[in-house]
């Protein structure tokens, strides 16, 4: 296997890296100039870097004249649900742009690469209680730039497969978190500011947004293990969603934190400016079809998620001069 992976120096690019040569593959990631690569440092030397702006034709078109792959997984986006309401057109066109190049570059290969289309549970969007858990047939009700972005996708890799034949796997994974997970996503910005609290780097005030949402999480190791799965094995045309089939709310998600942190009498304070126009108040999905496909299922139990991701931050904060 030849796999390019878009967003390689990003959170799930970075495991997925990690995971792919543990497999034999041969990794080629496409970074733009300024990414930061610290979620890959520890793989210099195992892959290939080759610089690439995804929105544009004819730099796309160099990417995958040069990496020839047999495999694609496009990890790239502009996948802050929170910046999409600042920047609704931005994250629109970075994320419909990008996938369309991929897609018209690889059309003209003799042998198409097999190609995972990365979906989201926000797809989803607005779900009614009887519809929980959510299986891949329900509607689609997106309720961010995001998330709409992101059915754009979905259904572009669904139009490129019944068009052209291209063979493409769609997915639509839940929440996932880990060691390496950006700072502005709920669970490492908790644990974040647990360790900067212990460290003595920030009073002992916790902010927070809405915690009422209740998420459906999983690891992102196990997410990049069943993306290999589908890679190789999942049936062109078809939507997984990846998932545990359990949810947090928010607020266990902090108490669990408050709970394990060494320092006491830590307060809680809304932030305003973390609360969303709309928000997805309920995300639990039914993870049966990739189950029944693949065998895939979750392993790693979510509390040790949590706590691999305050040990992260506590040796990110402990490395920074004070």
């Amino acid at each position: 296997m030849r796999l390019l992976i878009t967003g390689i120096t990003g959170f799930v690019g970075s495991h997925m890296a990690e995971y792919a040569i543990s497999q034999g593959a041969e990794v080629i990631g496409s970074v733009r100039w300024r990414s930061r690569t610290e979620n890959i440092e520890h793989l210099q030397g195992q892959l290939r870097l080759i610089e690439c702006d995804l929105r544009d034709t004819a730099s796309v078109r160099r990417l995958l004249a040069a990496s020839i792959p047999t495999h694609v997984i496009h990890l790239a986006a502009q996948s802050f649900v929170g910046a999409s309401w600042h920047m609704p057109g931005e994250t629109l066109s970075t994320n419909m742009t990008s996938q369309l190049n991929l897609l018209e570059g690889i059309r003209d290969f003799p042998d198409p690469p097999r190609f995972l289309a990365i979906g989201t549970s926000e797809e989803y969007g607005l779900v009614y209680p009887d519809e929980l858990p959510i299986r891949e047939t329900n509607p689609l009700r997106p309720l961010s730039p995001y998330a709409v972005s992101k059915v754009g996708q979905d259904l572009m890799g669904f139009q490129y497969f019944q068009s052209y034949g291209l063979p493409i796997v769609r997915t639509r994974a839940f929440n996932h978190e880990g060691p390496r997970r950006g700072d502005v996503f709920v669970t490492s910005n908790f644990a974040k500011q647990v360790a900067e609290i212990e460290a003595g780097r920030h009073d002992p005030v916790i902010h927070v947004g809405d915690l009422t949402p209740r998420r459906d999480y999983s690891d992102v190791r196990d997410i990049v293990r069943g993306y290999w799965m589908l890679l190789e094995q999942g049936e062109p045309g078809e939507v997984y969603n990846l998932c545990s089939g359990r949810s947090w709310t928010i607020q266990r998600v902090l108490d669990f934190y408050l709970d394990r942190s060494h320092a006491k009498g830590i307060s809680v304070q809304v932030d305003p400016a973390r609360l969303r126009p709309s928000d997805v108040m309920v995300l639990e999905g039914d993870p049966s079809k990739i189950h029944k496909a693949l065998g895939w299922q979750t392993e790693i139990p979510f509390e040790q998620t949590l706590m691999d991701l305050l040990e992260y931050w506590r040796g990110r904060v402990a490395s920074v001069p004070h």
